[in-house]
């Protein structure tokens, strides 16, 4: 166990690929919990890959933001229970109702991410967990993501079919520690990787290696995205939303 910015972790090493850590952590809730039916929110179901999780008994609802490919996407998926599209700051959201809330690839591309969060927050239950994925601002591929005109970031991310990315400042490594911080969560995991750097080809690493050194490895170049593994205190009276 240690301490980082003022956010307790637990980090394990080495890391699970990105793939299998989402079912894997449900299926160890799961077990913490025998007899019990999971329910499961996928916040950003209109992007996200089928959930699959073998022998665990779930509920999975979906909600995303209400846009024609986002609606396409959802009404084609086979896991999801229930779903609902719109406003993610207004769209029903009962409290303390999940057990595990997952969030890939979410809250880059959307505006007020952080009142958002507090919404995933207020909806899972104490000692429930919340896996978020999402691509870092304040590495040399976000800073590029996010600061490129439309036309040539339209030629480099023509092949994508998700909303363009927002970039709150709130999504970065330091960012969501200061936000667990602020809410008194406790980050049990945390995971680095390129995927979505790599996935755009050897120019694109040249290009994000190149933006590295002359920013002086301000915007490192080591990782596009980050995976947190977040949990809920169960004391109803830590400092929780």
């Amino acid at each position: 166990m240690r301490l980082r910015s003022g956010v307790v972790t637990d980090l394990r090493t080495p890391p699970i690929h990105d793939g299998g850590l989402f079912p894997a952590r449900v299926q160890e809730y799961a077990r913490e919990r025998p007899l019990q039916r999971l329910s499961i929110l996928d916040a950003g179901c209109g992007w996200a890959e089928e959930i699959e999780l073998d022998s665990v008994e779930c509920v999975i609802t979906g909600v995303d933001d209400d846009l024609p490919a986002l609606c396409e996407h959802t009404r084609i998926r086979r896991d999801l229970d229930t779903w609902q599209l719109g406003d993610l700051r207004t769209v029903p959201m009962p409290p303390r109702v999940y057990d595990v809330v997952r969030a890939l690839h979410l809250i880059e591309r959307i505006p007020h991410a952080e009142l958002v969060l507090d919404r995933f927050v207020a909806a899972l239950k104490p000692g429930g967990l919340m896996v978020v994925r999402f691509r870092d601002r304040e590495t040399a591929f976000g800073y590029l993501d996010r600061s490129l005109p439309h036309w040539p970031r339209h030629l480099l991310w023509h092949h994508e079919q998700a909303p363009p990315a927002v970039y709150d400042r709130i999504v970065s490594m330091e960012g969501m520690r200061w936000y667990c911080m602020m809410r008194g969560l406790v980050i049990a995991e945390e995971y680095t990787s390129r995927d979505t750097m790599t996935g755009f080809g050897r120019f694109m690493g040249v290009v994000v290696r190149a933006l590295s050194l002359l920013s002086r490895n301000r915007l490192t170049s080591a990782y596009s995205e980050v995976t947190l593994v977040i949990r809920k205190p169960e004391n109803r009276f830590a400092r929780i939303i």
